[in-house]
C-alpha cells in the first residue's frame, strides 16, 4: 500500500491531539507526519508511531512534500494557512467552519454524501460537529421517506470549545466541592452543575451560530434545500460526548420499528435502544467510539409522520477528528489524491 506524507496543523489542540490518535488506530497509511501549531506552542514534542516529533512554528512553514494536510487550527490559521498549503499541492482537509459554505468547498461526511469529494479543488471542509452526528442518522430516513422538517436539541460537551473549556468545568467542579470561589473565563456563566442556551455569538434573527451552522450545513450536506431544519443549541457540564434530540417529519410515514431497522443497517451506527431496560445513548458510552448512538426511538404522538431520536457521538472523533480521515481514506479509496 502507498504511503503519504501527513501534516496537521493544530495539533496541540485538543482536536489536533484526536487527528493524531485516530491516525494511529485506523491505520492510516502514513509515511511521514509534521505537526504545526502557533508560535505558543511550537517547539513542544508530541509522540506518534513511537516517535517524538517537535511540533512547527506554522507561520511562514512551508507545505511543500506535503500530501494530506488535516487542519485543526482554527478559523484564523484555516483562512491564512489553508489556501497556502492547496497551493503548494496539498490535500487540505479544514475542521474549521471558514470553507463550509463556500459553494466551491465540498462539504462532506462520508457515511452521506462522499460522491461530493468528486468536485473538490484540493480544499474540502469538514462539517460542524453536531451536524455531522445528526446527518449519519438522517440520511437512511431521507432516502427511505424524504425527509421534510428536522427540529433538533442539542447537548453539547464541554469540549467542542477546546482544551481551556474542559480544564475550566473541572475547575469549577473542584472549587464548588472545597466551597471556593468558582473561576469564570471560558463562558458567559459557570457551566459546572448548570446549562447555557449559547453556543457562540447571537445573529440578528435571534439564533446562535452554532444553530445557524446546523441549519445551513444540514441542508448542503443533504443535498435537499427543501429541508426545513431549526436548532437549539446548548452547552452541559460533560467532557467528550455530543448528545441530541431529534424529531424528524417525512413525506411518508415511518413506523419506530421500520426506522430502527433502517438505522441498523446504516453505516457509522449503533443502535442502542432498550428504554424499559434504561438502555439508550450516553455521552460516556459515546467518548472514545466512531459511531453514532441512536435510541429512543418513537412515533411523534402529535403527527403522523413524525419520528423521534435521541442520539450522542463522540464530537472529538466522529465530529472532528474521526470524520476528517474518513474523508481522507475515502479520497485515497477513490483515488483522488
Amino acid at each position: 500500500m502507498r504511503e503519504y506524507s501527513v501534516a496537521v496543523v493544530g495539533a496541540s489542540g485538543a482536536v489536533g491531539q484526536e487527528m493524531l490518535r485516530v491516525l494511529q488506530q485506523r491505520q492510516f497509511p502514513v509515511k511521514s507526519l509534521r505537526a504545526f501549531a502557533t508560535r505558543k506552542s511550537a517547539g513542544q514534542k508530541i509522540e506518534f508511531k513511537g516517535q517524538s516529533i517537535t511540533v512547527e512554528d506554522v507561520e511562514g512553514a512551508s507545505f511543500r512534500g506535503i500530501e494530506v494536510a488535516l487542519f485543526a487550527g482554527g478559523e484564523v490559521a484555516s483562512s491564512v494557512y489553508a489556501p497556502k498549503a492547496v497551493a503548494e499541492g496539498a490535500l487540505v482537509i479544514d475542521n474549521s467552519s471558514h470553507f463550509r459554505m463556500d459553494p466551491k468547498v465540498p462539504l462532506v461526511v462520508p457515511e452521506v454524501n462522499p460522491d461530493a469529494l468528486k468536485q473538490h479543488s484540493g480544499l474540502i471542509a469538514n462539517p460542524n460537529c453536531s451536524t455531522i452526528q445528526m446527518v449519519v442518522v438522517l440520511k437512511p430516513i431521507h432516502d427511505a421517506a424524504r425527509i421534510k422538517r428536522v427540529v433538533m436539541s442539542s447537548y453539547q460537551a464541554v469540549s467542542g470549545t477546546g482544551k481551556a473549556a474542559m480544564d475550566e468545568l473541572q475547575a469549577q467542579m473542584q472549587a464548588l466541592v472545597a466551597g471556593q470561589p468558582v473561576p469564570v473565563q471560558v463562558y458567559p456563566h459557570q457551566i459546572a452543575l448548570n446549562v447555557l442556551p449559547q453556543i457562540g455569538g447571537f445573529g440578528p434573527d435571534g439564533y446562535s451560530e452554532e444553530e445557524t451552522k446546523v441549519m445551513n450545513e444540514t441542508r448542503k450536506i443533504m443535498g435537499d434545500d427543501r429541508i426545513a431544519v431549526t436548532a437549539t443549541t446548548v452547552r452541559v457540564p460533560v467532557l467528550i460526548g455530543h448528545s441530541e434530540a431529534i424529531n424528524v417529519e417525512t413525506e411518508r410515514p415511518l413506523t419506530a420499528a421500520e426506522v430502527r431497522d433502517l438505522m441498523a443497517k446504516a453505516p457509522g451506527i449503533k443502535v442502542v435502544d432498550d428504554p424499559a431496560k434504561s438502555v439508550y445513548p450516553l455521552p460516556i458510552l459515546a467518548a472514545g467510539q466512531d459511531d453514532v448512538l441512536v435510541g429512543r426511538i418513537r412515533k411523534d404522538l402529535s403527527h403522523p409522520n413524525g419520528i423521534e431520536l435521541w442520539i450522542a457521538a463522540d464530537n472529538l472523533r466522529k465530529g472532528a477528528a474521526t470524520n476528517a480521515i474518513q474523508i481522507a481514506e475515502t479520497m485515497l479509496n477513490l483515488a483522488l489524491v
